[in-house]
């Protein structure tokens, strides 16, 4: 194998002291134009790496941010990482991205290579599963920031950035019912999780302002997968008698249950008018399109990545951020639309 090339290596091919090779390489002013040309000339010659791991531990700083997501596959999410990359990258920082894959056991194994790494601030949303804060505690006893996003944990020391899911599904359910539908059925996530519960409590909401009883057995809890949403259209077609709307917590499983609810013959929107959750690219391939709603992960990602360089870079107190709402939309497309007077 190749030896590593050091300063002392350069130093010796160039008959000059270790310490001028080290000034040269980071462009110190008492070095000379000219040495500091052929230093960095002779360092790339000879291979020279520079050894940022033993100059991070020397400033107890890594200039690297953790993230954390539940799944990479996921068009949100790569649009959130863009949002995030393009801040940190622009303030000299880099990113080290794990996926959770959706379980505590792997976010916590993840948190803990972060924390081996020696990040200077982790990102967050948090997998579907998660019950503890514990895999997050170290970072706070190291006065690491820890940021959740979307997926958000509620911790004193931690700031959160989401959007109002409450009133999103409370509006998305509104519209079902203004569009003449009476018995809606609402798909949804693991109620551990802000996003999941929220949605769910903002569909009772807006059932009791339109003085429609909430029917517990009209409520399906999934994974929120296609595949999870292709069944729940079996439940869906054993109900007596059908559901004239469907709510589901995310696009992905909207449309897995769609299809397979035209397969049986079902008309969308006019037997059961749906709406799903997040403007997924599939939501306006489907036939018909989906009305969803829509909040944009780039914003969000770089909502996050702007406190933590904040933080970072200024000190500035992140409990003066504590919650962060973003702007979300309804998009009303004709999944639901049975009466175009009223969108």
């Amino acid at each position: 194998m190749q030896k590593e090339i050091t300063i002392y290596d350069i130093a010796a091919k160039l008959n000059i002291s270790a310490a001028t090779v080290s000034r040269g390489l980071k462009d110190h002013p008492r070095v000379s134009k000219a040495t500091k040309k052929l230093i960095v000339k002779t360092a790339d010659e000879m291979g020279y790496r520079s050894n940022s791991f033993a100059s991070n531990l020397r400033k107890k700083q890594s200039n690297v941010i953790g993230v954390i997501v539940p799944r990479l596959n996921s068009n949100f999410m790569a649009d959130v990482l863009a949002g995030i990359e393009k801040v940190v990258n622009n303030n000299n920082y880099n990113l080290f991205i794990s996926q959770s894959l959706e379980t505590m056991k792997k976010e916590a194994s993840n948190a803990k290579a972060m924390l081996n790494n020696r990040v200077d601030g982790l990102l967050v949303s948090v997998a579907y599963d998660t019950t503890s804060f514990d895999h997050f505690e170290p970072f706070i006893k190291r006065n690491i920031p820890v940021i959740f996003f979307d997926r958000v944990f509620d911790h004193a020391m931690c700031p959160q950035i989401y959007i109002d899911n409450y009133k999103a599904a409370f509006d998305i359910t509104n519209h079902l019912i203004k569009q003449g539908c009476k018995k809606i059925v609402h798909i949804g996530g693991n109620q551990l999780r802000n996003v999941y519960s929220e949605r769910f409590q903002g569909y009772k909401k807006a059932l009791e302002e339109n003085h429609i009883e909430f029917d517990n057995s009209l409520v399906i809890i999934n994974d929120l997968t296609s595949e999870a949403g292709a069944e729940a259209a079996g439940e869906i077609l054993k109900m007596d008698p059908l559901p004239d709307g469907l709510f589901v917590a995310n696009d992905i499983c909207a449309v897995g249950c769609m299809q397979a609810l035209k397969k049986e013959g079902i008309n969308i929107p006019d037997d059961i008018a749906v709406a799903g959750f997040n403007n997924d690219p599939t939501a306006t391939v489907i036939e018909p399109p989906l009305t969803t709603v829509n909040y944009k992960g780039h914003e969000m990602g770089e909502a996050a990545a702007k406190l933590m360089i904040n933080y970072l870079l200024d000190k500035q107190d992140l409990q003066q951020t504590h919650g962060l709402i973003l702007r979300s939309e309804l998009i009303i497309r004709e999944s639901s639309l049975r009466d175009k007077s009223k969108q």
